[in-house]
């Protein structure tokens, strides 16, 4: 199950998550956060207490990147990744895919 709260600072939006990110999160993500996040100029998504991404949340995760830069969304990063997800990441190539500076 996947939760986040939506945190203003300053003009841009902090896209908190909490939980998991596979099949049962693709609906929060495209009905919610997606449309939460796509009204700031400004986007960090924060994987603090995200605890597991499948195949399926990583393509959930290149889809969200991917919408949230067609919205408009011109500075867009995603932090506080655990060292767990961020093995995932690196094992599938993620950084390359969305751009290594994306992460911080």
């Amino acid at each position: 199950m996947l939760f986040y709260k939506v945190i203003e600072e300053g003009n841009g939006r902090r896209i908190a998550l909490e939980g998991d990110i596979d099949i049962d999160a693709v609906e929060v993500v495209k009905e919610e956060v997606i449309p939460a996040a796509s009204a700031a100029s400004s986007v960090v998504i924060d994987f603090a207490n995200i605890r597991f991404v499948d195949s399926t949340g990583i393509g959930l995760l290149i889809d969200l990147v991917q919408t949230l830069r067609e919205n408009g969304v011109q500075e867009l990063s995603i932090a506080n990744v655990s060292s767990e997800v961020t093995e995932v990441f690196q094992l599938l190539q993620l950084p390359l895919i969305l751009g290594e500076d994306i992460f911080r």
